[in-house]
């Protein structure tokens, strides 16, 4: 069921960003890269924008940011839905990789409406969101906090390291 929810230029734009691994970037382009960010609904309901200040930049690791995959926990609402992007960088035992992974955060504690409307929009923006990989659905912080989840998601047991620490 499609709600008939708009995905903004601004919200493709930023998933085009953080696609789009520029090799050749200087360290200024690079810190301003996006490692995590939440999109919302607009509050008519009508269209999936950019939640103001709910990201994490490449320069903020090791300066306002430790642990990036714990940042972005804490930066979900705890009683409404979100759409967001994360970046995740990991090894399995062959090699390093980054990439890109769709959440659509539903909180249990969310309000029905939310969910309904959130759920019935997921397919506008998974549609602007070509060649992403893999998808979660979480439901709740006990699915989240541990980063055993997201490794499962991204490539089972052979992920052996996600953000630099070891699962």
């Amino acid at each position: 069921m499609a709600s008939g929810v708009k995905v903004t230029d601004e919200v493709i734009a930023v998933f085009n960003d953080m696609k789009v691994r520029k090799a050749q970037a200087n360290e200024d382009e690079k810190k301003k890269r996006k490692k995590a960010i939440l999109f919302c609904l607009s509050k008519d309901l009508k269209n999936i924008v950019l939640d103001d200040g709910k990201e994490i930049l490449l320069g903020d690791l090791g300066t306002t940011v430790t642990d990036p995959y714990q940042h972005f926990v804490k930066m979900l609402p705890p009683d409404d839905c979100r759409y967001a992007l994360y970046d995740a960088t990991y090894e399995t035992k062959e090699t390093k990789k980054e990439d890109l992974v769709f959440i659509f955060w539903a909180p249990d504690s969310a309000p029905l409406k939310s969910k309904m409307i959130y759920a019935s929009s997921k397919d506008a923006i998974k549609r602007k969101f070509e060649g992403i990989k893999h998808e979660w659905q979480v439901n709740g912080l006990e699915d989240l906090k541990d980063r055993h989840t997201l490794a499962e998601k991204l490539g089972g047991s052979s992920v052996v390291s996600l953000e630099g620490s070891p699962i």
